[in-house]
């Protein structure tokens, strides 16, 4: 079992579909020190966007999540990841289809599997939602960043056409969420 120091970070990856979705929704959390959006989940090696975005590998596209469990609880972030997409459609989150897309979690951290399999499991319980939630949960084994240009898309590209119309709304949504106060815009 890994043990933390006071102010240590841990690692938590979450694929809900586009990863540039949900990167600008983790980035204004607080307690989470750094958002990276990447790859994960599949075997292929050093994979690109072009050849995961195309269904080319067994990898989704995720994010890194680095945060401070002193300030954000993993719990925390899983309500919001669970609040944030739909983890009862499998590979797919609207309009983007493919295990690419897939709601996925992973973690170096067994302790944290076992938390985040009970979470999923009251969901199920729950009847929050109509279908069964099936996300799946794995030991990360590694992830792969994506190339630069991916790296915190939305707020580099605010007018862009996808922004505009699939992520924009997301933010809006995050904005009104009563989970936790969001990080403003320093």
């Amino acid at each position: 079992m890994n043990t933390l120091n006071l102010g240590e970070v841990k690692k938590i990856i979450l694929g809900g579909g586009c990863f540039w979705c949900l990167d600008p929704i983790f980035q204004k959390v607080p307690g989470v020190r750094k958002v990276r959006v990447g790859f994960s989940g599949g075997t292929e090696k050093n994979p690109s966007y072009r050849e995961v975005a195309y269904g080319k590998t067994s990898h989704a596209e995720v994010i890194e999540v680095t945060y401070d469990p002193g300030i954000i609880t993993l719990e925390k972030l899983l309500e919001l990841f669970f609040t944030m997409h739909d983890p009862t459609t499998l590979n797919q989150q609207g309009a983007d289809k493919g295990t690419q897309y897939r709601s996925i979690i992973l973690s170096e951290y067994p302790e944290d599997i076992v938390v985040i399999k009970k979470i999923i499991e009251q969901l199920n319980r729950s009847g929050l939602y109509n279908s069964p939630v099936v996300t799946q949960v794995e030991i990360l084994d590694a992830f792969y960043p994506a190339e630069e240009y991916h790296q915190d898309y939305f707020n580099k590209n605010p007018q862009q056409a996808y922004c505009q119309i699939v992520i924009a709304p997301k933010m809006e949504k995050f904005e009104h969420l009563k989970i936790f106060s969001p990080k403003k815009d320093s």
